[in-house]
């Protein structure tokens, strides 16, 4: 009987052990594999639809036509604290409310992984100016065509933010520019954002998880500092309000889900 029982025993251990040895394989993650990115544009909490009007700061109500931002430097963060950071010149985009092509954007040959965390630029950084016209690439082209470029040496512009607005103390439409960019390399408005992500991005050689961003534009005008149009409603190079609408802006996305 003994002999019965250790033979059992060894039995169990050896089928412990191989199940063991395919869990091992199981959870081995390699490879490479496409990161899907959505960005969906919204104005308090409801989806944005150019020419519709909205509530603004006070009395104040938009009329928005325009919305466009550049988004560069894409990096993701595994559960391990590992960060996969895009090649910079293949990580620059221009996101247009009215083309819905560009609010998705695809990254291949990214590392498998569980991806807990996403970094993106708003704009274009001073490393990537300072290289120059020449130094642009494709990008450049591509962000003339977009309207995001005052001209060479005045930089880009990260945000094109226009349409009309009114008020209680004034009636009748009138219309608003918000272009927020760095003024050459005098003014450097490029933010940085970094979104935890409400779920793991299980990215695999087979499955390509997408992160669907949510980038809400009512918090340009008032996300820390509350901006009025009717106080200017031009702004363009402006020392003052270009770098606080810059900092809005930093604070407008949100990851609202992931699809794995």
């Amino acid at each position: 009987m003994k002999v019965l029982k250790y033979a059992a025993f060894g039995m169990l251990l050896i089928i412990g052990m191989s199940c063991s040895k395919d869990d091992d394989k199981v959870d081995q993650i390699s490879g490479e594999g496409t990161l899907k990115i959505e960005f969906d544009n919204a104005y308090a909490g409801s989806d944005l639809l150019l020419g519709t009007s909205y509530p603004g700061n006070g009395t104040e109500r938009l009329t928005i036509d325009t919305f466009k931002y550049i988004v560069s430097n894409i990096s993701v963060t595994q559960e391990d604290g590992t960060v996969f950071t895009y090649p910079k010149d293949e990580s620059l985009f221009v996101i247009d409310e009215s083309d819905n092509d560009s609010r998705f954007i695809s990254l291949p040959n990214v590392p498998a992984g569980n991806y807990t965390k996403i970094s993106f630029g708003i704009g274009v950084d001073q490393e990537k100016y300072l290289q120059g016209a020449e130094g642009q690439g494709d990008f450049l082209a591509i962000a003339t065509d977009a309207g995001m470029l005052w001209s060479w040496q005045a930089g880009y512009k990260f945000i094109r933010y226009e349409g009309s607005f009114s008020s209680d103390g004034s009636t009748e439409e009138t219309a608003f520019a918000i272009h927020m960019g760095s003024h050459g390399s005098a003014l450097d408005n490029y933010k940085e954002i970094t979104l935890d992500l409400p779920v793991s991005a299980k990215l695999r050689t087979d499955i390509a998880p997408e992160i669907h961003i949510v980038a809400d534009l009512a918090g340009v005008l008032n996300a820390e500092t509350i901006l009025y149009l009717a106080d200017k409603a031009q702004i363009h190079v402006d020392p003052v309000k270009s770098p606080q609408i810059a900092v809005n802006t930093s604070k407008i996305f949100t990851v609202d889900h992931v699809h794995n």
